[in-house]
């Protein structure tokens, strides 16, 4: 099974709304094959917590726009790892630090990227 075109179609939201906040590192793993939760996982980082804020902002305000509403929220007290949970699509937004300490990329190496569309930029510091 590979992620539906719902899924992907919110990926590209997501990863166009961190890019257009300057995140770094905006990457896309298709997991429906070793999850049966959801379809994908969209990374992305952020040099401070500020923005981390902003691109959860961001991303949540582009998947409205799409009729999407998360189903759940974790980390946004602490702007340090924000969980988007859309249930097709998990968007994780990390401070750079964590995002270097968790290594989601290494747990998720084994499941195929998804591709992003040709806009969305990985913004380096």
């Amino acid at each position: 099974m590979t992620a539906t075109e719902h899924a992907l179609e919110l990926v590209a939201a997501a990863a166009r709304a961190a890019s257009d906040k300057l995140a770094q590192q905006i990457i896309a793993f298709d997991v429906s094959e070793q999850l049966a939760i959801t379809d994908a996982f969209v990374l992305a980082s952020a040099s401070n917590d500020r923005q981390v804020r902003a691109i959860v902002d961001e991303v949540e305000e582009k998947l409205r726009h799409l009729g999407a509403k998360p189903i759940r929220r974790e980390g946004e007290r602490d702007g340090r790892w924000v969980l988007i949970d859309y249930g097709d699509v998990v968007v994780h937004v990390q401070h750079e630090e964590e995002r270097q300490f968790y290594a989601l990329e290494r747990l998720w190496r084994d499941c195929p990227t998804i591709s992003l569309p040709d806009d969305v930029v990985s913004h380096q510091r």
